[in-house]
């Protein structure tokens, strides 16, 4: 669920998964496992995606209660 968020902010930002990796310094694969796997990523790499998309880490969850 968390990743239909990170979808948006890619689209938004014509950002496409490959970009992503190299940008974030995160493997590729593992970077897919998490969209299409759904698994869940380590809180480093969370932060790396972050960074990269320009993003909080609130915001990279897609958490509207969050008013910074």
């Amino acid at each position: 669920m968390w990743w239909r968020h990170i979808d948006e902010l890619l689209r938004n930002k014509k950002i496409s998964l490959k970009e992503l990796a190299i940008k974030s310094n995160v493997n590729y694969e593992t970077i897919r496992s998490y969209k299409y796997r759904g698994y869940e990523p380590s809180f480093k790499n969370m932060c790396k995606i972050a960074d990269a998309l320009g993003v909080s880490l609130d915001e990279l969850r897609g958490d509207k209660k969050c008013n910074h």
